[in-house]
């Protein structure tokens, strides 16, 4: 079996993504070759997308997911549009099927080049987000920053988009807070024994808001997807916003509906920038030629 495997460095809004062509091979990429990987300041990134044979009838690819420090995620949203243009590039196809961890996804690239994926329902059971113990409305959650007669973060709505979500809605500017500083301890807090995304939210107009958002596993994040939807959905939730919102993330636009049928689409642009080979087991990589596909 050939060692090394062919990668595309994209980006969705700014959210950095390695997609990595794992096809006909049994082997997966290490935890020890992200951790790598992400330690090169050339080749840093938030997710590595492994695109895999299928493995369901109907099905075209199953796709893994993995963080910059080396842990499994069950949900990316911005990195699935990455494979979607990957593979529309490749075979001229425009619609697919992928299976994930989380679940089937159905995604597809429009004419004009932004692509839309169905990032399946949310999930509002605390025992399905997963959270430690019992809130019974998810709409809200004892939870916060600071003094506790003036905290600066509280009360999020908390929400599975397949991962674990926490949003924290503010009326100040979404750059105001150090979520640098407050991420990492509400990430890794008790009430979350799958750690969470966490996010900061204003809505700015009932169809959109904007948010800054702690990646569970990779830190802050230009986007993320996944983050971008459950905000939607608890914004809807929570009767701050109507069900299709622009949510503004610091690389950009995306625009995320909520349909009746309990699905969420999400749709927005993906952006190649490099292509090279690398090896799934230490992380050593190397970069086409200029110009090379």
């Amino acid at each position: 079996m050939e060692k090394r495997v062919e990668f595309a460095r994209m980006n969705g809004l700014g959210n950095e993504i390695i997609v990595a062509d794992m096809r006909g091979r049994a082997d997966r990429i290490a935890p020890a070759a992200a951790i790598a990987l992400n330690a090169d300041p050339a080749m840093k990134f938030d997710q590595i997308m492994a695109i895999h044979d299928a493995r369901t009838d109907g099905t075209d690819n199953y796709v893994s997911i993995i963080n910059s420090d080396g842990s499994p995620a069950q949900a990316c949203g911005n990195g699935m549009r990455c494979v979607v243009q990957a593979l529309a590039a490749e075979t001229g196809r425009k619609n697919f099927l992928f299976e994930t961890v989380a679940g089937i996804l159905d995604a597809h690239e429009h004419a004009d080049g932004l692509i839309s994926v169905d990032m399946g329902k949310p999930r509002f059971g605390w025992q399905e987000i997963p959270l430690a113990e019992e809130f019974r409305d998810t709409r809200m959650i004892e939870l916060q920053v600071g003094p506790i007669d003036q905290p600066v973060l509280h009360s999020p709505s908390v929400v599975s988009m397949g991962n674990p979500h926490a949003i924290f809605w503010v009326e100040n500017d979404v750059w105001s807070y150090a979520l640098d500083r407050f991420g990492p301890l509400l990430e890794n807090h008790p009430i979350f024994p799958e750690r969470a995304n966490i996010s900061i939210a204003r809505v700015t107009a009932p169809d959109a808001m904007t948010i800054r958002t702690w990646e569970r596993g990779a830190g802050l994040t230009r986007a993320c997807g996944s983050a971008a939807c459950a905000a939607a959905v608890c914004g809807a939730r929570t009767r701050r916003t109507e069900r299709t919102v622009t949510v503004t993330v610091p690389g950009g636009p995306l625009l995320i509906e909520w349909r009746e049928d309990d699905h969420v689409i999400m749709t927005g642009p993906a952006e190649w920038e490099f292509s090279g080979t690398l090896d799934p087991a230490t992380g050593q990589w190397m970069r086409n030629e200029q110009g090379a596909a």
